[in-house]
């Protein structure tokens, strides 16, 4: 019945996207594979009895279960998880929760974890668990953009890959905030002038890989003098980036530090005349980097062949499709996959020249929040 429901719900996101798409048609559907094995009798020659005969029988082959630790939420890509499993007939087990806790979950159990596969909401989490994770082949590899990729080997091969790009923002009121008021770049947050009017949410896996590139890209002395700063604005703390798209279109905060898709979200839900909107920092700000979120197989996995095949199909059309048209985040291929209408065109993204596959330094970014005041 379950299986039902995923596949009904996803034809109904395949329809979805055909709507937005128009001109472009939908991605060829993925043939469920059935695995068999062939199994050969022979009969024996007894003198005066029979002759030897060959035969082949199909014998039912069931695929081993695969176990996902999982940093983003069910509710966005459970659906798609799922239909994997239809497809293709591996049975999976999924472990939900933050990416910083699947994080600490996984180095707290080492070489003794039942995951095969860790999906995370951002690169500095797949960077902090990087050396248990097992390099997958340079064919797998090259499936995205090298941008969006973790640090290559000699041999082409890497540690894991992204599956969906994520533009951090801000997001503000236009009914209160002018075009021309807006800021220029992040360092323009710690003017005196937004005391009280600002909203972070420093625990937030994200925000920490940000803040991550922010002292690969400024430096840890200017990153620490701008936390600082924003520390003195006494900016508003948040759980989690939803509930600062929902202060920003309350006029609870002017600004809100999140992910392009949040918005989104709620334009979806609300209508366009949602009183929010998105800020994307132009001048190749730190405030513009585009981060990912991705996956990777655990070394301690002894179900490596399968874990490859979800990865894949994560970065099929079909699952890049879904997540363009569902999820509102930008798909990491293009031929054939249509990018959600609402979103600004990544190609004029001015990004900052930084290597996310080096934001896996979490404990220090932790660390010196904890140092300003941000985390306890």
């Amino acid at each position: 019945m379950k299986k039902n429901l995923t596949i009904a719900l996803f034809s109904f996101f395949l329809i979805s996207a055909f709507a937005a798409c128009s001109a472009k048609p939908l991605p060829a559907p993925v043939e469920k594979q059935i695995v068999v094995e062939k199994e050969v009798i022979k009969e024996v020659k007894v003198p005066g009895e029979t002759i030897i005969v060959e035969k082949e029988v199909e014998v039912d082959k069931k695929e081993k279960g695969l176990v996902i630790y999982s940093g983003r939420s069910e509710s966005l890509v459970g659906p798609i998880i799922e239909e994997f499993s239809v497809l293709s007939g591996i049975p999976v087990e999924v472990k939900y929760g933050k990416s910083g806790a699947m994080t600490s979950l996984l180095q707290e159990e080492g070489s003794k974890t039942p995951a095969d596969v860790f999906y995370a909401q951002d690169p500095g989490n797949l960077g902090a668990v990087s050396d248990m994770l097992t390099p997958m082949s340079r064919e797998v590899c090259n499936l995205i953009p090298v941008w969006a990729v973790g640090p290559r080997a000699a041999d082409n091969s890497c540690k894991w890959i992204g599956i969906t790009g994520r533009a951090r923002v801000l997001v503000y009121n236009p009914n209160t905030t002018a075009e021309a008021d807006l800021p220029t770049s992040m360092e323009d947050l710690t003017n005196p002038k937004y005391k009280g009017k600002l909203g972070w949410a420093p625990t937030n896996g994200s925000f920490q890989a940000m803040v991550t590139g922010m002292r690969i890209y400024w430096g840890e002395e200017k990153t620490k003098v701008w936390l600082e700063g924003i520390m003195a604005n006494e900016p508003i703390v948040y759980p989690k980036n939803t509930p600062q798209v929902q202060a920003a279109a309350d006029d609870e905060i002017e600004f809100g530090m999140v992910n392009h898709y949040y918005l989104h979200r709620f334009i979806a839900d609300k209508g366009e005349n949602f009183a929010a909107r998105n800020h994307y920092l132009d001048n190749g700000d730190i405030g513009s980097v585009v981060l990912v979120s991705g996956a990777g197989i655990l070394d301690a996995s002894d179900n490596k062949n399968n874990a490859e095949r979800f990865i894949t199909f994560m970065t099929s059309k079909i699952a890049q499709q879904y997540f363009a048209t569902q999820v509102h985040e930008y798909p990491l291929i293009t031929d054939g996959v249509t990018p959600n209408r609402l979103l600004r065109d990544m190609e004029n993204l001015n990004k900052p020249d930084l290597d996310i596959s080096q934001l896996g330094d979490l404990e220090n970014t932790q660390a010196l929040l904890i140092e300003v005041g941000a985390l306890q």
